[in-house]
């Protein structure tokens, strides 16, 4: 009898250790039809799931009309949907979207291996329901050292481009909603600029309107260590704030795109 080549062998043995374990995983982490205490459909992220592969830290923000899933090391990979499971759903989907960000940035990211850990849940506001995410989660009271805040500010400062991209590939007249609703381009543009002037006021940056200026105060702040705490009194702390602005800058530069075709 003919033996099977090893790559083959090893390959199939992997598979049938997941196929194995489809009733019996224990791990606490969410994918895409990955359900804890039942069956899954993915063998290949189960193999990397159980096989101790980084996971990805995620807080939900519940809002009555609106969740958002946020990436809580990934600024900018935040996306919502009707329910929890939607908005980790979408999330999932857009890894591929995110992973331009991360290689700008100059760090390892695998968007074919998306694994969720949901480490905290918090009751939204209506910020959350008219469309932004807008609780602090705990764990961005966190400390950054020097290596985490450069990450940090390297990820925000890499969402720039994506947008000045989605920009230069656009018509000025993008799509509309289904009732006629929505900005153009230059509006989508203006709109991120203005919302970015204010948004950096949170960390003590007051520049009026010059957006080169702030951006580069910005990357300065965010690439300090911190204790966690707000910079300044009603202000954000550096997580939470590189969160949110990389979301806000990526989401349009995503509406750009699709809106585009």
């Amino acid at each position: 009898m003919t033996s099977r080549p090893e790559p083959v062998a090893g390959l199939i043995a992997l598979f049938w250790a997941a196929g194995a374990a489809l009733t019996s995983c224990s791990c606490r982490n969410w994918w895409p039809g990955h359900r804890v205490g039942s069956r899954i459909s993915s063998p290949k992220r189960h193999i990397a799931c159980c096989t101790g592969g980084v996971t990805t830290r995620v807080c939900i923000e519940s809002g009555t009309r609106r969740v958002f899933a946020s990436a809580l090391d990934w600024p900018g990979w935040c996306r919502s949907g009707r329910t929890e499971e939607q908005a980790l759903e979408t999330l999932a989907t857009y890894a591929a979207r995110y992973a331009p960000v991360a290689a700008s940035a100059g760090l390892r990211f695998e968007p074919e291996l998306v694994e969720f850990e949901v480490v905290e849940r918090a009751k939204g506001n209506v910020t959350t329901d008219v469309g932004a995410p807008g609780i602090i989660s705990a764990a961005e009271y966190e400390p950054l050292d020097a290596t985490g805040a450069a990450d940090l500010a390297s990820l925000v400062a890499a969402c720039w481009p994506e947008l000045d991209r989605a920009a230069r590939g656009a018509p000025a007249e993008l799509r509309k909603g289904f009732r006629g609703g929505g900005r153009d381009r230059d509006e989508i543009i203006d709109h991120v600029a203005n919302a970015e002037l204010a948004y950096v006021r949170k960390l003590g940056i007051r520049l009026g309107s010059d957006l080169a200026a702030s951006r580069a105060a910005l990357v300065t702040v965010l690439s300090s260590p911190s204790e966690g705490r707000p910079l300044v009194a009603k202000g954000w702390p550096p997580r939470y704030a590189a969160r949110r602005i990389a979301w806000h800058v990526l989401d349009h530069a995503w509406e750009i795109e699709d809106k585009s075709q």
